[in-house]
């Protein structure tokens, strides 16, 4: 009980079950069981299971997602009726439904107007939206165009005798009627890969913003993970698409596993789609930049620095000589350094640096003696103590350490 209640604690105030989704989402998978403990499986039926997946995440995530949510693509009618068919085949609802939540869940992200607002858990955000009523709604959004889509309106007027047809009827008909494997039909093409289709699209609202990283922007939660692009048809490299959600493809890297922008691709090869939608390479690799940079700021801000020129204190000639009695003081490029510290770890000895001591080895160190490599630059500059009165002649880049002449600063302003 102590378990539940820690899955739920975030849960928004329930009102009501859904107990049309709540009863598919529980008989569905104990069919599946209950086929894989008593029912022979064929390999024909294996295969056709695999492909009817396959069709059926396609209309989700080409369909539903890509095509009527973001419009990032243009599709012929045919492929519109196909995917729409599809769509309707993994039984999550009307295109006209699924499309309008997942508008308001981008306009919306991680606020309690996100239907999946994933700040309420992984339970909410996987399941617990879709078969509980609450106290939230949706948040507004635009779908002007979803309510003129002819196609899409006789979807949803039609919805149930279509995924009666497409959802339970033809997975067992098929191989029903072609090798004689009804049974397997109905439990594998029918309930297991309904089930496997149900999973694979919630991870996209659950696992998808819990794991992974943030290459593009970590404002909000969307995450890219190999894993769920893996579960969910390529639709895994979530932070890439909420940053650039009109762009057809979910994997911009062409490494990256994304069998739904590789079926668009094909099907713009095969004239059934056109204008595909991208957002401009550099803004994406702007966007890149941003995180990389992000993330080494926080290593940059780790690292202990040498004490800023404006915070030395000028010290005179006299007190520089004086002060070089009794503890070993060089002075490069202007800058007094102590090397007491250092007279046991220095690679020439110490003596050569305790005779030194109160003396000008600028043209010592860059090269009259030994050219120090940039860790002993930046070493040496941990040693500052103080600025000559007057300073010295010295080339700029003397001044600056090897480490700091790329040096990532915070814009003021934001």
């Amino acid at each position: 009980m102590q378990f539940i209640k820690s899955l739920t604690q975030d849960f928004p105030t329930i009102t009501g079950i859904r107990w049309f989704n709540l009863s598919v989402l529980v008989i569905t998978p104990v069919l599946s069981l209950y086929g894989l403990l008593y029912i022979p499986i064929l390999k024909k039926t294996v295969v056709c299971t695999t492909l009817y997946y396959i069709y059926s995440m396609l209309g989700i995530t080409a369909g539903y997602h890509r095509l009527w949510s973001h419009r990032s693509y243009n599709a012929s009618f045919p492929l519109q009726v196909f995917l729409i068919l599809a769509g309707a085949s993994a039984v999550q609802g009307s295109c006209y439904w699924w499309a309008r939540r997942h508008r308001s869940h981008h306009r919306h992200t991680d606020t309690d107007l996100d239907p999946y607002n994933s700040e309420r858990g992984l339970l909410w955000t996987h399941i617990g939206w879709i078969i509980f009523e609450s106290d939230l709604k949706p948040g507004p959004a635009d779908i002007s165009d979803l309510r003129k889509d002819p196609l899409v309106q006789w979807q949803h007027r039609w919805y149930f005798v279509i995924l009666t047809i497409f959802g339970y009827l033809l997975p067992m008909v098929i191989p029903g009627l072609l090798w004689g494997d009804w049974q397997g039909g109905f439990f594998y093409v029918g309930a297991l890969r309904m089930t496997a289709c149900h999973h694979s699209t919630f991870c996209i609202n659950s696992i998808a913003h819990y794991l992974g990283s943030t290459p593009y922007d970590d404002k909000h939660t969307p995450r890219d993970h190999l894993l769920s692009a893996i579960l969910t048809m390529g639709e895994g490299y979530h932070n890439f698409h909420h940053q650039f959600p009109m762009d057809y493809r979910n994997a911009f890297r062409w490494y990256q596993y994304d069998p739904t922008k590789w079926f668009i691709a094909v099907c713009h090869r095969l004239g059934l789609a056109s204008h595909l939608r991208v957002f401009p390479s550099n803004e994406i690799e702007k966007g890149a930049l941003t995180m990389k940079l992000k993330i080494l700021k926080d290593v940059q801000d780790s690292i202990k620095w040498p004490v800023p020129p404006h915070e030395l204190p000028v010290v005179t000639w006299e007190t520089f000589q004086e002060e070089s009695k009794s503890r070993t003081l060089l002075l490069v490029s202007g800058f007094i350094h102590d090397a007491s510290f250092f007279l046991d770890t220095h690679p020439g000895g110490p003596d050569l640096l305790t005779r030194n001591s109160g003396n000008d080895m600028t043209a010592s160190f860059f090269g009259g003696v030994y050219a120090h490599s940039h860790a002993a630059h930046n070493l040496l500059a941990m040693m500052r103590v103080g600025i000559l009165a007057g300073g010295v002649e010295a080339p700029t880049e003397h001044a600056v350490p090897p480490s700091q002449r790329l040096v990532i600063r915070s814009n003021a302003s934001q």
